[in-house]
């Protein structure tokens, strides 16, 4: 015989109700509340009592203890254990899928003798393998690009049903609660929903003050509720005057959520919004699509433009390796290509200096030319004679 459950043990339930993660089904009919053994163990070791107190040892310290604390709870029927029943699929699905599968299977098989009349077996061999591997990347593909929609998965649906073995273990085990107290909030909510009704019916014996101000408070609640309609019906009004006047040109909302499902102040925020819907505005669009095409083809010809230089690049390199043992004679080369360009710059600097000469500064440069042949004539003479 399984005596009453002690304060401890209530409390210790009361809290694996409410903080333990649950989930709802329907088992037998009912709908029914059931957790999972391995999170009512976490949930339990993260508790109060998992820790130690002043001249106290904790009651939770291994997930054993748990254990064996919850079959003490299962015992005194604060939940029962379940089993998973999977939900088979009805007869009509199945013997659907079979016809389908018998019908696909004939005509693969028509396919197949066709293909093997006309090629042997080892080009079939090849043809199966490059096109499983041509599916194989085409599938990547599929998965790998954005905005494919990917396939939903499907959840197998079960049902529950009472266990035979009634024993607590730690694992994916499923637990029915049997408890369901009531909580503090919903006692409180509708502790305040009776006095409501009991103060709505006394409402002839209020003090006159204060039925004076229920009134006004009434009237104006009343008031703020008919004008919030009224400018639902007004916006409407003018985004529709407007939408005539400009041919469909100007979209012009007031208060734009307004009947949107936002909260209270959101609902006045923005104050308007205005779009236009013209030719300019398709031009627009015209002219970002093919700015967007130009980009893409850029970048098409600059990958282009990068192969070609890499190419060049991989030849140069071929023909340095290939003329190594000429390095002497490159380097003499270049040497004497210098030289050249010195004497090159040199010139054109004096041509310059013999352009910018003007007549008068010849004929002195000829008179003082003269001059000079004159004196080494003259020294020239007696030199002779001393000889």
């Amino acid at each position: 015989e399984v005596g009453e459950p002690f304060k401890e043990e209530k409390a210790v339930a009361k809290y694996l109700r409410f903080n333990c993660p649950t989930k709802s089904t329907n088992m037998m009919g009912h709908r029914v509340d059931y957790f999972i053994a391995s999170k009512a163990v976490d949930c339990l070791l993260d508790s109060k009592w998992a820790k130690a107190k002043k001249g106290e040892e904790a009651l939770f310290t291994t997930r054993e203890s748990v254990v064996d604390y919850c079959n003490r709870l299962l015992k005194k029927q604060f939940f029962h254990r379940a089993l998973k029943v999977m939900k088979m699929k009805p007869d009509k699905d199945t013997k659907k899928e079979k016809e389908k599968g018998k019908a696909e299977s004939g005509k693969e098989e028509e396919k197949k003798s066709k293909k093997e009349s006309g090629k042997d077996e080892k080009t079939k061999k090849e043809k199966e393998k490059e096109k499983k591997k041509d599916g194989e990347k085409e599938e990547c593909k599929k998965d790998d690009t954005p905005g494919t929609p990917k396939k939903k998965e499907t959840k197998r649906k079960f049902k529950l049903e009472p266990h035979e073995d009634q024993v607590f273990l730690d694992g994916n085990e499923v637990y029915v609660w049997i408890y369901d107290p009531v909580h503090f909030k919903t006692f409180a909510m509708g502790l305040v929903l009776v006095i409501a009704v009991i103060a709505a019916t006394l409402f002839p014996l209020w003090p006159a003050e204060m039925r004076v101000g229920v009134y006004y408070l009434s009237v104006g609640a009343g008031c703020f509720v008919a004008s919030i309609l009224l400018l639902a019906v007004a916006r409407c009004i003018l985004f529709l005057i407007i939408w005539l006047i400009t041919g469909g040109r100007h979209h012009f909302w007031f208060l734009p959520n307004l009947t949107a499902d936002v909260g209270f102040i959101d609902s006045f925020r923005p104050l308007y919004t205005h779009e236009y819907k013209g030719p300019k505005a398709d031009l627009k669009k015209e002219e970002k699509s093919e700015s967007k095409k130009q980009q893409k083809y850029d970048s098409e010809e600059k990958s282009d433009s990068e192969k070609k230089e890499e190419e060049d690049g991989k030849t140069e390199a071929t023909r340095n390796s290939g003329t190594d043992g000429s390095g002497g004679e490159r380097h003499s080369d270049t040497d004497s290509d210098r030289r050249e360009d010195d004497r090159s710059q040199h010139s054109s600097g004096n041509g310059n200096d013999f352009e910018m000469i003007t007549k008068e500064e010849l004929e002195q440069q000829t008179d003082e030319g003269d001059c000079e042949e004159e004196e080494e004539d003259t020294e020239s003479g007696p030199s002779h004679g001393k000889s």
